[in-house]
């Protein structure tokens, strides 16, 4: 060793005495960019590491997730579901039905006329008009023939007849009708033999073609029409029953379930049968497999977050509405900020006029109530049927042109004492134009301050598009947002009983404007240590 060489004890190294350094040394002390320095002051601090990590978070899962997802934004999904549906009415017949022969004769006025004069029991009535006077002649229980002149024009009576698959005439009808209500219980029509069995079944040449009864039982829905025997087994079940339709057996009261066994499938057909006295009927409802949208389904291996109320994924929409909500704060920040810019350094640079224009437009922006005018153009949109895409497009626009107002007060003030300083009156001095001294030098300058509120301003856009869409004024089907997927909660029984459509949404909202707010302040420290609390 050396007498120049000296060896430290303490930190066990050799060092070197009377060593000189110089600039170009590659052991010269390294000194960090602005930048770098900024970015290492930003990630000591662990709060906005924590808020940038949930932004990324949040990123990945709106813009990656999409893309992975199995699921598409605007794909339904569907399951088989049992549901109770109405397919027919039954009620008694208690009322006259007219047989009509002769239409013109017959009309409503005299069938009305009728009726009225059969419930007083009258045999004969005359009509206005008519000099000649129409008779009733009873030809069996219940059945009654009109006529006038000797020309039977109509009858009435309370049973019906109903053919399968035919349409009876008059001849028909009246002498089903009159054979079943008698003791008469065969007929000849036009040289064709008919009978009517004690049951009420009309057969022609010994086979069966329809049948009276006193019931109607009319399908409702994709139902045609019922079998003979459903109707008559149907009938005894209703006879049997009271009008609060309990069905008596034994003196005790049972559930209206009326069971009927097929004889084509040979399986038994459960069907509810309730009384409505509205209009006193019957009414017959049976449980139907039909293939509907998979609305409020619970979170599954399918579907993670279950589904939302128009059958979607909730998962995917979650996704997709991410990239949406995200998109529009980005772009309304970027307009606000460009205006921002634009306008504030045109003020604070050139003063006098200009500044005082520009300043009270400013005054003027802030003065406008940026709610109800959402609100209104929201609402006529809606009238005037925008379509989707267009009307984010308004929404963008409208929200950028709002907000920057306050950005260029923010930029004026900066500028204001920034050209009065020394590098101005140097590029000032090198002939320089104004935009060139505006936009290269000043405006750099005050981007830190830009930086920070850019970024505290996302999280505002955010929650103004949430909250529009929310009230159905922004984003709008089938498109999804944050907003409008938690619109789902104006219903308070969706509220309380489907968590998982309006809960995944409000925490994405709530940890994305939070992280925005989070690296706004590290940011603003990391510019500015001074500010630093």
């Amino acid at each position: 060793m050396t007498e120049n060489n000296k060896y430290d004890v303490e930190k066990n190294v050799q060092v070197e005495e009377n060593e000189t350094y110089s600039l170009n040394d590659d052991r010269r002390v390294k000194v960090l960019s602005p930048g770098a320095m900024v970015a290492k002051r930003f990630f000591r601090n662990r709060i906005a590491v924590v808020g940038l990590s949930i932004l990324v978070a949040m990123f990945l899962f709106s813009f990656v997730g999409g893309v992975i997802s199995p699921y598409n934004e605007k794909q339904f999904f569907y399951r088989y579901d049992q549901r109770i549906k109405e397919i027919a009415g039954a009620k008694e017949n208690t009322d006259f039905r007219y047989l009509i022969k002769d239409a013109d004769r017959f009309t409503s006025i005299v069938q009305a006329t009728a009726v009225l004069n059969i419930n007083k029991g009258e045999s004969q009535f005359t009509m206005t008009g008519n000099k000649s006077p129409y008779h009733i002649n009873q030809t069996a229980e219940g059945l009654y023939e009109i006529s006038v002149d000797g020309h039977v024009i109509g009858a009435v009576c309370k049973s019906i007849l109903s053919l399968d698959g035919e349409t009876a005439d008059y001849d028909l009808n009246y002498n089903a009708l009159k054979a079943f209500l008698s003791d008469q219980k065969t007929f000849v029509l036009d040289g064709v033999n008919y009978e009517v069995d004690e049951t009420g079944g009309l057969l022609r040449d010994g086979k069966e073609i329809g049948y009276v009864s006193s019931y109607v039982v009319s399908p409702i829905g994709a139902v045609s029409d019922f079998s003979r025997d459903f109707k008559e087994e149907l009938q005894y079940f209703l006879e049997t029953n009271d009008e609060a339709g309990n069905f008596k057996r034994n003196g005790e009261n049972e559930k209206t379930q009326f069971v009927y066994k097929n004889p084509t499938s040979g399986e038994e057909e459960t069907y509810i049968v309730s009384f409505n006295a509205a209009d006193s009927r019957w009414v017959i409802k049976r449980y139907q497999a039909e293939y509907v949208y998979d609305l409020y389904s619970a979170p599954s291996k399918e579907h993670w977050l279950g589904t939302e109320g128009n059958g979607m994924d909730m998962l995917t929409r979650l996704m997709y509405g991410g990239r949406v909500s995200l998109v529009i704060g980005f772009i309304v920040v970027f307009i606000e900020t460009s205006l921002g810019i634009v306008m504030g350094g045109i003020s604070g640079y050139f003063g006098g006029a200009v500044d005082f224009l520009i300043m009270r437009i400013v005054d003027i922006m802030f003065c406008i109530p940026s709610t109800p005018i959402l609100i209104i153009i929201g609402a006529a949109m809606d009238a005037l049927g925008v379509d989707p895409t267009i009307r984010m497009i308004y929404l963008m626009l409208i929200l950028g042109f709002l907000g920057w107002p306050g950005i260029a007060h923010m930029v004026r003030g900066q500028i204001l004492s920034l050209r009065e300083q020394e590098f101005m009156t140097a590029a000032e001095a090198t002939g320089l134009s104004a935009k060139r001294r505006i936009f290269k030098h000043l405006v750099p300058n005050v981007m830190p301050q830009l930086i920070v509120s850019a970024t505290m301003g996302l999280g505002s856009a955010i929650l103004v598009e949430a909250t529009l869409s929310f009230l159905g004024l922004g984003v709008r089907f089938p498109f999804a947002s944050w907003g409008n997927i938690i619109n789902g909660v104006n219903d308070t029984y969706v509220l309380t009983t489907y968590l998982w459509v309006w809960i995944p949404a409000g925490i994405c909202i709530l940890l994305t404007v939070l992280a925005f707010n989070l690296v706004g302040d590290g940011l603003r420290d990391a510019f500015d240590p001074k500010m630093k609390r």
